[in-house]
């Protein structure tokens, strides 16, 4: 039983479904398919922005750096959380499009509103020897499992705007955090002050595309631009728009995340009856983090359970608290959920 990551999910079949129809006969390419067509009014409809600039890439990593380095100047600096994705998990891929340099706000995977104003403030200090304020990038939900509140994006986007800065949020898993809201994606996006955003769907099911959306569509051709000179302008497009329409027709997205957050749900209550386990944060999705005495990890790979853990196991002690993480995707039911319980209960 796995549980490692929603990255290792199936694909839905109704997102297979829809790329054996894409197959059939002949379409543009570079994005003028038809199919990209129907997916930039769908998204412009569900964000109620029929403005934005909507384009699809393959990989959260291009989305983030692609959309980052739009938003910002070679000179300036990028305000992130210190185990953000764009600083932790992409190989210097954000620095490497923007030209950029990355500026750790606070010690958490949430910014705080404090931390990110002393931040702003103490760069520009050094004139033209140091570097610029640049766009804040935020992530939805957090790498530890935590939401944004709309209030919370909110006051950080005002923050960002004092300044004149930008705001970015990588939305890898956006679906399950909309969810987990019940808000609107306009209310957790451009009305609460998000300029740009990387509209995850990988992790949510599908085979391999992310949207990009540019509430201002001045950044447009910058963005076709800078995506074609990065190598992440497909030919063959119809393939992602495939999969993007899929995703979004008969709101399969929602469905999908619900799926996902009501098994994670399950698996959360569950956890907190088993003695030794104790949650990092208080988890409002679908990605969790726990810690656990050595020995119950070390019994769990051997029932056949795999996760990850934040450090080796060799040479701890068995009374060693050790953190985990559990990461709870679409196609898995309740009842995966329940037997994973009564394995990790029969541990203790």
């Amino acid at each position: 039983m796995i549980y490692s990551s929603d990255n290792y999910s199936p694909v839905p079949p109704e997102v297979l479904e829809a790329l054996v129809d894409a197959n059939e006969g002949y379409q543009p390419s570079y994005g003028a398919d038809s199919q990209m067509t129907k997916v930039r009014h769908l998204i412009q409809k569900i964000f109620e922005a029929p403005d934005a600039a909507v384009y699809l890439v393959a990989t959260g990593t291009a989305a983030n750096s692609l959309i980052l380095s739009t938003l910002c100047e070679p000179w300036q600096t990028i305000f992130c959380s210190p185990v953000s994705h764009i600083h932790e998990d992409e190989c210097n891929a954000p620095e490497f499009f923007s030209g950029a340099k990355l500026t750790l706000v606070g010690d958490s995977d949430k910014i705080n509103p404090t931390e990110l104003r002393k931040s702003i403030l103490a760069e520009e200090s050094r004139g033209v020897h140091g570097p610029q304020r640049g766009p804040i990038s935020i992530t939805q939900i957090t790498e530890k499992g935590q939401v944004y509140t709309l209030n919370e994006i909110k006051e950080l986007s005002q923050i960002a705007k004092e300044f004149n800065l930008p705001v970015h949020m990588d939305g890898a898993r956006f679906a399950n955090a909309l969810v987990s809201l019940n808000c609107t994606p306009a209310e957790m996006t451009w009305k609460a002050g998000v300029d740009a955003v990387t509209f995850g769907g990988t992790k949510n099911g599908l085979m391999g595309v992310e949207g990009v959306i540019f509430f201002d569509p001045d950044k447009a051709w910058e963005f076709e631009l800078r995506r074609k000179r990065g190598a992440h302008l497909f030919s063959k497009h119809r393939y992602l728009s495939a999969q993007m329409l899929a995703y979004l027709e008969n709101d399969l997205w929602i469905k999908l995340a619900n799926k996902a957050n009501k098994s994670a749900s399950r698996l959360i209550e569950g956890l907190k009856d088993i003695k030794d386990v104790k949650f990092l944060v208080e988890p409002k999705a679908n990605l969790m983090f726990v810690t656990m005495p050595a020995s119950m990890h070390r019994k769990a790979f051997a029932a056949g359970l795999e996760y990850y853990t934040w450090s080796e196991l060799d040479g701890v002690s068995d009374e060693t608290p050790v953190l985990a993480r559990f990461v709870v995707d679409w196609s898995r039911s309740l009842d995966d959920i329940d037997e994973f319980l009564a394995i990790m209960k029969n541990l203790v």
